[in-house]
């Protein structure tokens, strides 16, 4: 059973940077990616960007790409995520998201992530 626990969040101006953590404990696959997703009231969860091992390739949604940066330490089963030019669309609950053995055609699916964090408001006012 993996366990995330989530850091980071809070409430920014337009144009501001925030910076999201996430630590997993549990992990028993070399094969593992974690990430985040958010979810803005009255919609559905969204990808945001995910770092997937061994290799420490990483994935971003248009929406994001540019902007966010997604790190990580495999050693640590951890990552990071930089969120700089913070949009009032950036507004939402972060959700740190773990798989193990993931499907790389699938990657972008929250459906195929086992394990979630309990989430961050991440709020940007303009």
């Amino acid at each position: 059973q993996v366990t995330l626990v989530e850091s980071g969040g809070g409430t920014v101006q337009v144009g501001g940077s925030l910076r999201l953590s996430c630590a997993a404990s549990g992990r028993t696959n070399s094969r593992f990616v974690m990430g985040w997703f958010r979810q803005a009231p009255g919609k559905e969860r969204e990808f945001v960007a995910v770092i997937r091992w061994p290799g420490s390739n990483v994935y971003y949604s248009d929406s994001v790409k540019g902007r966010f940066t997604i790190s990580g330490d495999n050693a640590k089963n951890a990552a990071s995520l930089q969120m700089n030019s913070l949009k009032p669309e950036d507004t939402a609950r972060y959700y740190c998201a773990a798989d193990q053995g993931s499907i790389l055609s699938t990657i972008r699916d929250a459906r195929t992530y086992d394990y979630w964090g309990q989430g961050t408001q991440v709020t940007v006012s303009s």
